[in-house]
């Protein structure tokens, strides 16, 4: 990727890994990566080195890649020129996600995200945002950004004339420039997540990417 041109990278963040944010913030459990302590524990499912659980795995592993998102850009962008992003495309409340919950959930679900909270999206426009954030000129300027669509989701949707509420991330609205909480915006656990993960899956040294010579980059 760092030979060709306009390269770019995207890793799929949430708010659900956001404290900043309803969904992250305000709905039990909240992402808590605590001090890495189950990384690279076989005996340990959680990051924290807790016991599991799966809203919570989901919620941590979310923080995760926007951190690796900001690892990447802070350890290539400058060298490669690659821009390095995350987006939230929206709550995709119709994929086997919630394959093992009641009947009664997967049904009602879908309905409270679109018409209750407002951040429901479907999967082909969660698919295009996707898209966007790949092909958009816009998208290409900057590395290491959030991108997010109608709204920053820290509160529930508005009401709007069409009966679906607006402002919390779901439908509609156009492209910007979302902002991240703390925790995941913290670059010492970043970059020791980045390190544990490099252990983990058993990386040499020899075996990382390093960067022949720099390339002209976008604006950090």
């Amino acid at each position: 990727m760092s030979r060709a041109k306009g390269a770019r990278v995207c890793i799929v963040g949430s708010i659900t890994g956001n404290s900043n944010t309803v969904g992250g913030g305000l709905v039990y459990p909240r992402a808590d990566l605590g001090k890495l302590q189950g990384f690279g524990k076989t005996s340990t499912p959680m990051a924290d080195g807790k016991g599991f659980f799966g809203a919570k795995a989901y919620k941590d592993s979310k923080v995760c890649n926007m951190m690796t998102v900001s690892e990447l850009h802070e350890r290539y962008h400058e060298s490669t020129g690659i821009v390095f992003s995350s987006m939230y495309p929206g709550c995709i409340a119709e994929t086997n996600l919630f394959r093992e919950k009641r009947g009664w959930f997967r049904k009602a679900f879908p309905w409270f995200m679109k018409y209750v909270t407002g951040g429901y999206v479907g999967e082909e426009e969660a698919g295009q945002r996707l898209a966007q954030v790949i092909d958009d000129p816009l998208c290409g300027e900057k590395s290491n950004v959030y991108w997010s669509w109608n709204g920053g989701a820290q509160t529930v949707g508005r009401w709007a004339p069409d009966g679906k509420p607006q402002g919390a991330g779901g439908s509609g609205g156009e492209i910007f420039e979302n902002s991240q909480s703390d925790t995941v915006r913290d670059p010492e656990t970043a970059a020791k997540m980045w390190d544990l993960s490099v252990e983990a899956v058993g990386l040499s040294d020899k075996e990382m990417f390093r960067p022949k010579k720099n390339k002209k980059s976008a604006s950090p």
